[in-house]
């Protein structure tokens, strides 16, 4: 069963969404809860950015509810649940590549003062890559900022599609670290990937999307000890 939309800080619940016809997701639900990794695993063409695109507004779906804190949204937009405190990290970049980190990390801290610039630099490692365009950095670079970035801004939920995709196996790892320190801050965490040890090291709580739908596993654990799990996903992805 479900965890309790209760204790969840973001909830999108109850998706459907068709494209021509062919039904992509068939009432899946995912859940972020404050402080916690929430890891949503699933092969290519389940559908697992497709729910992340509906529950933010980026995609409409067919029918679907996204609660973050004590708001509701039937029909939500990625700029209303930023107002609220949810930072995105999409699957490609992030970044303006006409700007020098520096001055991004300006206009981050003019539109949010209570943004802690402090903490992309403890992220960043080098305080010299704030002069540099984001196609100037390495990959692992590159998706460290971005990390940075969302620790700077403090959010109450970060969502991140495939963060650890393309890296290097150190800096995948650091990367992971990252998102364990941001929900160490209090964050509610979800991603999305493949990079089942890495993820599974800091996930609290596992999802598994099959089929169009979702399976809350539960712990890591306890998704290890799932065998349709272990058999149909990781042991053939």
């Amino acid at each position: 069963m479900p965890p309790p939309t209760v204790n969840a800080r973001l909830a999108i619940e109850g998706v459907w969404k068709q494209f021509g016809g062919r039904a992509v997701l068939r009432n899946a639900s995912v859940w972020a809860y404050p402080g916690a990794v929430t890891v949503l695993f699933g092969r290519n063409g389940e559908g697992k950015s497709t729910l992340l695109r509906c529950g933010l507004g980026l995609l409409r779906s067919d029918n679907g509810v996204t609660m973050l804190g004590d708001h509701r949204f039937f029909r939500p937009s990625l700029s209303a649940l930023a107002l609220q405190g949810l930072f995105f990290l999409p699957d490609r970049d992030l970044f303006s590549p006409e700007l020098t980190l520096g001055r991004q990390l300006g206009a981050l801290r003019r539109r949010f003062p209570e943004a802690r610039p402090e903490l992309l630099a403890e992220v960043l490692r080098d305080p010299a890559l704030l002069e540099r365009r984001s196609h100037e950095l390495s990959g692992g670079e590159r998706r460290r900022a971005e990390i940075g970035f969302a620790r700077a801004r403090a959010p109450a939920v970060f969502l991140a599609d495939e963060p650890l995709r393309g890296l290097a196996p150190l800096d995948g790892q650091a990367v992971a670290d990252h998102l364990r320190a941001l929900a160490g801050d209090g964050c509610a965490i979800l991603v999305t990937g493949h990079e089942a040890q890495a993820l599974l090291d800091i996930a609290d709580h596992v999802v598994w999307m099959t089929g169009g739908t979702t399976h809350h596993l539960g712990t890591r654990d306890e998704a290890l000890a799932h065998d349709q799990f272990c058999f149909n996903y990781l042991r053939n992805p």
